[in-house]
């Protein structure tokens, strides 16, 4: 081959390799320029995102803050308010135990009778059961009609036929006359009747002080068993006296049970000897 021919081949071959080299060049810048643009969209998504999140973590920060804040404020006014409610609590119970107080004041002058049957007072009951009492308590005790100021059936549904008769509220003029009538039935009781109808005569009590006495109700019927004299003085303290003469006070109903307790085992232990 001439070196003509060889080269017009190789001016062939190079103005190829340019074409090539051109071409590449084109498309490398093309693409280029592509991922370009996709970068840039994709960063500039990305940093929507990242200006989208920061404005909520802001927005939740700015809550938490306000959350606190309310939290603290809320905390101050339970704890005021749990103060208040102390002070409330504690003014109720001691109005509360005022008011039993007052009301059981208001009751000194009054007795309770038990018993007797319905509708035989007739139309004047102070007159007729102030008679009553000395009846049933004997001229010894009352010399004469005890001055009563009231008397009157408890304000209650009237009974039916064969069931119990309302109780008597009877208040005393003189609060020695009531004492007096008082005392003598605890020392009779069980013991009183009229007309054949026993009866019983307590001290009229506001229901908060008879709910505190009834807790003792059984265990004082316990130790009547055994022969002790039991006493209950208000409120509601339990006294009982022992066969030496002995007083001896019990503080709760535990210590009231433990005494029966320990009396029976006593007396079985003597029984025994």
């Amino acid at each position: 081959m001439s070196n003509r021919a060889k080269k017009e081949e190789q001016r062939k071959e190079d103005l190829a390799a340019s074409t090539i080299m051109a071409t590449l060049t084109t498309m490398l810048a093309d693409h280029k320029t592509s991922l370009s643009s996709e970068f840039n969209s994709a960063f500039s998504k990305l940093n929507n995102t990242l200006d989208c999140i920061q404005t909520t973590l802001l927005e939740n920060q700015k809550r938490l803050s306000s959350l606190e804040l309310f939290a603290d404020t809320t905390s101050q006014d339970m704890l005021a308010m749990n103060t208040k409610l102390t002070f409330v609590t504690e003014e109720n119970a001691r109005l509360k135990a005022k008011l039993i107080d007052l009301e059981s004041r208001s009751r000194r002058n009054n007795t309770r009778i038990v018993g007797v049957p319905e509708n035989i007072e007739g139309p004047n009951p102070t007159t007729f059961f102030s008679q009553l009492l000395v009846e049933v308590l004997g001229e010894h005790t009352l010399s004469s009609t005890p001055e009563l100021d009231r008397a009157h059936r408890s304000l209650t549904a009237k009974p039916g036929p064969g069931e119990r008769p309302r109780a008597i509220v009877i208040c005393f003029h003189r609060f020695q006359t009531r004492e007096l009538v008082v005392r003598e039935a605890r020392k009779r009781r069980g013991k009183l009747k009229y007309k054949d109808s026993p009866i019983h005569i307590f001290e009229d009590y506001c229901p908060e002080i008879l709910e505190q006495r009834a807790v003792y109700r059984d265990v004082m019927r316990d130790l009547y068993n055994l022969g002790l004299k039991p006493a209950l003085h208000y409120p509601a303290k339990l006294m009982v006296s022992t066969e030496g003469g002995k007083r001896r006070r019990l503080a709760s109903l535990k210590d009231a049970q433990d005494f029966v307790k320990s009396h029976n085992q006593r007396s079985q232990e003597h029984s025994k000897e």
